[in-house]
């Protein structure tokens, strides 16, 4: 089954479970409504995860989204990780994410564990199927994906229980190895393809392009420096090396030159290559969507780019973007 045609711009929802901070009911339903006022012709694309908020974030999903015509969206999730109740005594890890149910994760790749991990999401959510079902932060358990988790979810694409699968996480190298060795639909990538790091235009992005799969990017603010590059701001997790913080705000300063947002830009940058298809971008406000929307249809001169080339802050052997659609295109 083909990957569904997917939107240039997708709402990445494990800020609806938590991530960081609660977000209230109401604010959490008005994201999703956002997401689907703001987007172009075509369908939305809404991605969430068993792993966010313990469940919260598809059960949040889930209620914003009935009585909407399933045709008006396209929806992914996650396995990987299963849920369950919390045993007497046992209090949730929440990996940061905060006000939680009383469940906790266990990792599970053996083919029933993957099924009713996806059950438990289509019950949560409030659907019948999702599109798109990722394997997630699978690099610590190879030998189970390879032995189970892989064949057991591909058996699910087969029977068409699932149209696409794949596989999200930061490490571009292991996604590589899993797009050469499997019949991979589509990736997630977080982190590796942004403004301040190609590491997977020399490792994932080659192989995606020879097998045609798909790439979805994640975290293209680089946890935040690329959002705002301000002393103590975080880049992957952790606080920003000095270096590349210098090197941040020395983008977001050609870009001032050019009266263009660093954020706008740092949206715009991962479609300079051909097999990234779209891009999810978390929000824990309506006005976040709105925001995000907007950045995405900036118009950005080519004479950015190549300036950010000459001045040494991008290598010369990148691809650079073009002049861009808007985000539902």
């Amino acid at each position: 089954m083909p990957v569904p045609a997917l939107p240039r711009l997708g709402l990445g929802c494990a800020p609806l479970g938590n991530l960081y901070r609660a977000v209230a009911e109401e604010e959490a339903e008005a994201v999703v409504a956002a997401a689907f006022e703001t987007g172009a012709a075509g369908p939305v694309y809404l991605d969430t995860a068993p792993h966010y908020g313990l469940g919260r974030s598809e059960e949040r999903l889930g209620r914003a989204l009935a009585g909407r015509d399933r045709g008006s969206y396209v929806l992914s999730t996650k396995v990987g990780r299963r849920l369950r109740d919390l045993r007497p005594g046992e209090a949730p890890d929440g990996q940061g994410f905060t006000d939680l149910p009383a469940r906790a994760r266990e990792w599970d790749f053996s083919a029933d564990g993957i099924r009713a991990t996806l059950e438990g999401s289509l019950e949560r959510l409030g659907v019948d199927a999702v599109d798109i079902v990722y394997l997630h932060d699978v690099e610590d358990h190879l030998p189970q994906v390879y032995a189970t988790g892989f064949a057991a979810l591909a058996d699910l694409r087969d029977q068409g229980v699932v149209k696409a699968i794949g596989f999200g996480m930061n490490h571009s190298d292991v996604l590589a190895r899993l797009v050469t060795d499997l019949d991979v639909d589509v990736v997630l990538c977080a982190g590796r393809w942004t403004l301040l790091e190609r590491t997977a235009l020399d490792d994932l992005l080659p192989v995606c392009a020879r097998r045609g799969t798909q790439v979805v990017v994640g975290g293209v603010y680089n946890s935040g420096l690329l959002a705002d590059p301000r002393p103590g701001a975080h880049y992957n997790y952790q606080q920003a090396p000095p270096e590349v913080l210098a090197r941040a705000q020395a983008i977001e300063a050609v870009c001032a030159e050019f009266g263009v947002p660093l954020r706008a830009a740092a949206l715009r940058y991962p479609f300079a290559h051909p097999s990234v298809v779209s891009a999810l971008i978390g929000a824990a406000s309506a006005a976040e969507v709105r925001d995000n929307a907007a950045l995405f249809s900036y118009d950005i001169p080519d004479a950015l780019w190549t300036a950010l080339v000459a001045r040494g802050l991008l290598d010369q052997d990148v691809p650079l973007p073009v002049a861009a659609p808007g985000p539902g295109a």
